[in-house]
């Protein structure tokens, strides 16, 4: 598959990318290079805008059929917890009910319609039946201090086979979440690798006890009025960029992007590698995070190729996941009609129809069928 005629994020001279057997193969500057490659399908994207397809360093992938749950502004999680298991006892109940693997892939779609091409998953390990996008899991997940049983245990425990600790710290900002960050640190007596999520009430020099920060401002925001202070602990750790679930953040993970911009605490530079190389080095999978030759072709293409911070869903006009195309705009159907009807189908997205690998329809007909709503 050859892509003519696209600038790539952060640069103006137009490039032509030759993808094969899910790696970058060439990029050059000039069609001639790839014209000789006559077997291959070749795609005019008319100047569009391309960039590696994005990585959420942190999603509930099976929570994402929930609406956001909050009925007050709070100081912690735990207090958050409590509340909706009181408050919103009905509507959790309705969603759990709705089969694991249904909701599982309802997750998996909400990360691919927004352009995002690798997902870490927290929580149980999940079987992933559709690789329409990666899923990392491969850390040892602790929930938090606060749900995590024997969290101290599990995190010391001898002979260890995980090199990697992802753990919710430090999610309020009363002094009980500072101080549950002290509390990690302190009992981590191994000096395990640990990424903290949250980290609303982290400091400076609580920061660099961590091989990283997963920075949520959505989710933040919304239940604490407040985020981390990414501006100052960016100097002392690896920060990367995470959504959580519909449970306590939009849908459109745009928003998100657009709010972390809005607070001002990363540059515009920092806050793509937040999305992109950093979380690639962190999460070991260097692969992706670039579009690069002999990387692994994990790309996004969008219509508008002025400002990577006002793009929605609705502006993604391919997605491709090693190599592989998973959806497609469909100003793009006539060039790509071989694979309308082959296990695409059009779904419509705002203003927009697209087509995305798999039986979407049929999903969301079968989430409906236990009366909950989708946002498609």
């Amino acid at each position: 598959m050859i892509l003519h005629d696209l600038h790539i994020l952060g640069t103006t001279a137009i490039k032509h990318i030759h993808v094969e057997q899910g790696k970058i193969k060439a990029i050059t500057n000039y069609r001639e290079d790839l014209g000789h490659l006559s077997g291959e399908q070749h795609l005019e994207l008319d100047k569009a805008m391309a960039f590696p397809g994005l990585i959420n360093s942190h999603d509930h992938l099976d929570f994402n059929l929930f609406p956001r749950l909050g009925n007050r502004i709070y100081d912690n999680y735990t207090e958050w917890g409590a509340d909706i298991h009181l408050v919103n006892s009905e509507i959790i109940k309705q969603v759990l009910r709705i089969p694991l693997p249904l909701r599982i892939k309802w997750g998996l779609y909400k990360n691919l319609l927004n352009g995002f091409t690798t997902v870490v998953n927290h929580g149980d390990l999940l079987r992933i039946e559709d690789e329409l996008i990666t899923v990392v899991q491969d850390g040892y997940t602790l929930h938090s201090p606060a749900f995590e049983k024997n969290w101290k245990w599990k995190l010391n425990k001898p002979f260890k086979k995980h090199d990697l600790f992802v753990m919710h710290i430090g999610e309020g900002t009363d002094p009980a979440a500072e101080k549950e960050i002290s509390e990690v640190i302190r009992w981590n007596l191994f000096k395990r690798k640990i990424i903290a999520v949250h980290g609303v009430a982290m400091k400076e020099s609580q920061a660099a006890s961590f091989a990283g920060l997963v920075w949520c401002p959505a989710s933040n925001y919304f239940l604490l009025k407040r985020t981390a202070a990414i501006d100052k602990l960016k100097s002392k750790t690896k920060i990367v960029f995470g959504s959580d679930s519909t449970l306590t953040a939009p849908w459109n993970l745009w928003e998100h992007i657009r709010q972390a911009k809005k607070t001002g605490m990363m540059t515009d530079e920092e806050l793509i590698e937040a999305l992109t190389t950093i979380p690639a080095e962190l999460w070991g999978r260097k692969e992706v995070g670039t579009i690069e030759a002999n990387k692994t072709a994990d790309m996004v293409v969008t219509r508008k190729n002025d400002d990577f911070f006002n793009l929605n869903p609705e502006d993604i006009l391919l997605v491709i996941h090693q190599g592989n195309i998973r959806m497609f705009d469909s100003s793009l159907s006539m060039q790509l009609n071989n694979l309308v009807g082959k296990d695409f189908e059009s779904i419509a997205l705002n203003v927009s129809v697209k087509y995305v690998q798999g039986d979407l329809s049929a999903l969301i007909d079968e989430i409906k069928s236990y009366g909950i709503q989708t946002n498609l």
